[in-house]
């Protein structure tokens, strides 16, 4: 090799080693979604990771219950007792065929367009029901259908009494058929009954 060939590669070889040198830099400053040190797996997109991140952002509930309402802690338990009680396999079955005899007789008094508690209750006690009677302290001392006036709703500044009826069928101390009948519609299901309230579902201001 001869000097003057020396000296005409040697700054070459030193721009090399220098964009070598930078290559190298630029890499240590850049991690991949789909390197294992990244602490994502592979295929992992950079919007679900954000999305992991955003999850675990200071203030998240730690826990959630299966099937809360709103996802707030402890939700089923402090609304316990607006879940109705589970019904026996036969007796739910008895529940649903009193709801069959009770739907026709709404469905046309609703047509009649007549859903006051007094008439309602009339039609239902031809079908061979009792009134519930209930003791000073509670007590039931027998029968088992109630009617009742619909629930108040607070509108307007006060509570109002929307027309119609709401009526509860005592079928068996874990079923009952629950229905209402009013201006917009009428509706009748079986189920069990509640914790605090009997076959009516309780008012959402507990």
């Amino acid at each position: 090799m001869t000097p003057s060939t020396s000296v005409r590669r040697s700054p070459v070889a030193g721009v090399g080693l220098l964009l070598a040198a930078g290559l190298a830099l630029t890499a240590c400053g850049q991690v991949r979604a789909s390197d294992p040190a990244a602490g994502a797996t592979p295929g992992t997109s950079a919007s679900a990771s954000a999305s992991a991140s955003e999850s675990a952002a200071p203030g998240a509930s730690p826990y959630v219950e299966p099937g809360a309402g709103d996802g707030a802690p402890h939700y089923n338990e402090n609304n316990a007792h607006r879940q109705p009680g589970e019904m026996s396999p036969a007796h739910a079955k008895d529940a649903e065929r009193e709801a069959e005899r009770i739907r026709p007789v709404l469905e046309r008094l609703w047509k009649q367009r007549k859903w006051d508690p007094a008439t309602v209750r009339a039609a239902l006690l031809r079908l061979g029901y009792e009134e519930e009677r209930i003791s000073a302290d509670g007590r039931r001392l027998g029968g088992s259908l109630t009617v009742q006036e619909m629930e108040s709703r607070y509108r307007d500044g006060g509570y109002v009494t929307p027309e119609g009826a709401r009526v509860g069928l005592r079928v068996h101390a874990d079923a009952c058929v629950t229905a209402f009948l009013q201006k917009s519609n009428f509706d009748v299901r079986a189920n069990g009954p509640y914790l605090e309230t009997g076959c009516f579902a309780p008012p959402f201001a507990h």
